[in-house]
């Protein structure tokens, strides 16, 4: 067997702390190797063409470092990149090492929590305009009503540091009279978008009773956990020493300072190339 190596964890930037956070707390004895592209970031504006190249950059640079199995913690390269991934150049250039994203384990599950059959999503335009959601969505609840609405605002809120004022409660009002007003059925809303978990407590102070927020982090790690467990021969190429290392293509000292309120700890990262 080849040498193990650490579960590797791939983001657009900042985002897929907030995944890394909830796999780590349900798994911590594994090794993990985060990197976030937080030079080339947001991605969720950009380009298919462009979220591919960039994502397949990075997940071939966690292979490199020993990654066995890489999570695409960011719903854009998961919406954008992922299937091509999977598809093209996983049986060319690693045929025995994996790729999984957020959105299919999301997805198995959401439908779980509505009772009413009409569930809300907010991600970015990227996200929204693959239609990724409602596409696999359907393949486990083909009943089930998707409301989607972009929220291009709340990524850079987040990223400065503007998580409860007027201003941001303006944007996240008007989003969510939005989501409402095209469907007054909406029992659940999910949060498409890793950066979204930190704007938690102001969109449930806004939506109030009317529906029930879920965010991803728990799901995925969830069905990662589930996955290994069915997938011995991945699970056993993963190292388990509990430890995490943080990778950034930008600044190291703004990565750790911004990084720290989605992962809701202090660490130390490393600058990389792609």
């Amino acid at each position: 067997m080849k040498a193990q190596g650490p579960i590797g964890v791939f983001d657009s930037g900042y985002g897929g702390l907030t995944v890394l956070r909830s796999i780590q707390s349900l798994m911590p004895s594994y090794d993990y190797l985060y990197l976030g592209d937080s030079a080339r970031s947001p991605y969720g504006s950009r380009s298919f063409d462009n979220v591919y190249d960039f994502t397949l950059s990075g997940v071939r640079y966690l292979f490199e470092q020993g990654c066995h199995l890489v999570i695409l913690a960011c719903n854009t390269a998961s919406a954008k990149a992922l299937r091509t991934i999977q598809q093209r150049d996983l049986p060319i250039i690693a045929p025995d090492k994996r790729v999984l994203g957020v959105i299919r384990p999301t997805s198995e599950a959401i439908g779980n929590y509505s009772s009413t059959g009409s569930v809300g999503l907010f991600a970015t335009y990227g996200t929204v305009l693959s239609d990724s959601y409602r596409i696999e969505i359907e393949k486990f609840f083909p009943d089930l009503k998707l409301v989607q609405e972009a929220c291009p605002m709340w990524v850079p809120l987040v990223e400065n540091g503007e998580l409860d004022n007027n201003g941001t409660h303006f944007f996240i009002k008007r989003h969510i009279d939005t989501l409402f007003a095209m469907s007054a059925q909406i029992d659940t809303i999910l949060l498409a978008c890793t950066h979204y978990p930190l704007l938690l407590d102001l969109i449930s102070n806004i939506v109030g009773d009317r529906a029930e927020i879920i965010s991803q982090g728990p799901l995925v790690a969830d069905r990662l956990h589930n996955y290994l467990e069915r997938h011995p021969e991945i699970s056993d190429k993963c190292s388990r020493y509990g430890t995490t290392n943080y990778l950034t293509t930008d600044d190291p000292a703004k990565f750790e300072m911004l990084g720290t309120q989605f992962l809701g700890k202090s660490f130390s990262a490393t600058k990389v190339h792609l």
